[in-house]
């Protein structure tokens, strides 16, 4: 990928671009998130991304965290449209024994958060965000080859031209370096429905 078609929404505390690569430190108490349950609204997380009105792809990256230490550190795949509407995935540091595998999703200003618990020693992941037209379909793999189905979405806002990619952030007051590798723009690996036809 070239990561020269790649814009930053805000800047992290420091960055540097490599051969198909990343590395980002994260500033203390940023993060994303809107309303739901929380009752608060957070929107100040770095994010790095391009711009596609392509309506069939398939975008993966290799995240490697293994400085992330603190409570909510983390660091993943993004499609940021605007403060009220975006989706992202990530592995966020819980405690020395586990973290959350999870994704968040936002539509209209309020997300939500679907996670599953995966062991504390893992330190990276990859993520894969494939697109049908306003769907969307987050995977991730624990060695690049054999993904597993995070969840399946709807965008009411990206229906049309859209912006994806990567962020990284620190809720509380900690800073980690993340590193992004092994970035692909692919054909859209999300087959077609072959069930039940549309109503």
């Amino acid at each position: 990928m070239n990561l020269q078609n790649f814009n930053w929404t805000r800047f992290p505390e420091s960055y540097e671009l490599f051969n198909n690569g990343v590395e980002i430190v994260t500033k203390p108490y940023t993060d994303l998130w809107q309303n739901t349950y929380y009752h608060f609204q957070n929107d100040n997380a770095p994010v790095f991304q391009m711009e596609t009105d392509e309506l069939f792809f398939s975008f993966v990256v290799k995240t490697d965290f293994v400085e992330s230490k603190h409570r909510f550190d983390q660091c993943g795949i993004v499609m940021y449209l605007d403060s009220e509407n975006w989706l992202k995935a990530s592995v966020e540091y819980e405690n020395g024994e586990y973290q959350h595998l999870g994704s968040v999703v936002t539509n209209h200003g309020f997300s939500d958060w679907a996670t599953t618990e995966i062991d504390a020693e893992i330190s990276s992941m990859w993520y894969r965000l494939s697109r049908r037209k306003d769907d969307y379909c987050i995977e991730s793999s624990v060695d690049g080859k054999t993904f597993q189905q995070m969840r399946i979405c709807h965008m009411f806002n990206g229906a049309d031209k859209i912006r994806f990619g990567i962020y990284a952030c620190s809720p509380e007051a900690s800073s980690f370096k993340a590193i992004f590798t092994e970035m692909q723009l692919l054909d859209c690996q999300w087959p077609a429905h072959d069930g039940q036809q549309p109503d």
